[in-house]
């Protein structure tokens, strides 16, 4: 599977993210409480564009970010009419653009439109890209039981079932204590 540098670095943007909600986050918390925890987020996606920096600013964002989780559980119809509609919401006009570190990639709002607004439209054009490619099923929630924890898929083979190297780990401990129960 193969997607364009911006699609993969837009995917890992929206899975941290959404990785940031309390029922989600490795600390159990919510780690996308205050602004400059999404500052910190965002410099570290290096998300271009205006930042108010507010708490206006992180509502619309924490809302974009439960609507995203709910992407990850859409069969592709409704993955589709999600994805269309993020894009008609944001009267997205796709338009090539190359910006600091970043070669040429697509945006689709300007750099003065709301933060929320930006994400949900970036992350719809990746999202279109992912069911163009019939890969839908590389968007998955992570396979420990215990966690909601979302994950994009890039391995080659497509084995990819845990958020975390931590619930990875996690689950294998869990199986190998189970196989030792029962083997005495």
């Amino acid at each position: 599977m193969l997607f364009a540098p911006d699609t993969i670095d837009t995917l890992a943007f929206t899975v941290d993210l959404v990785n940031t909600a309390p029922d989600a986050s490795r600390s159990g918390l919510d780690e996308l409480a205050t602004p400059a925890q999404l500052t910190a987020l965002l410099t570290q996606h290096s998300y271009s564009g205006r930042f108010d920096r507010d708490e206006a600013e992180l509502a619309d964002v924490l809302d974009t970010r439960a609507r995203l989780r709910q992407t990850w559980n859409l069969d592709v119809r409704s993955l589709v009419n999600a994805t269309n509609a993020m894009l008609r919401e944001g009267n997205a006009l796709p338009f090539l653009v190359k910006h600091d570190a970043f070669d040429w990639h697509l945006h689709a709002t300007g750099p003065d439109a709301p933060l929320a607004e930006r994400m949900r439209v970036e992350v719809a054009l990746a999202l279109a890209d992912v069911v163009r490619s019939g890969s839908t099923d590389r968007l998955r929630v992570c396979a420990a039981g215990d966690c909601k924890g979302v994950l994009a898929d890039f391995s080659r083979n497509g084995s990819k079932r845990f958020c975390s190297v931590r619930c990875g780990n996690r689950m294998n401990q869990l199986a190998f204590r189970e196989r030792q129960n029962s083997e005495s």
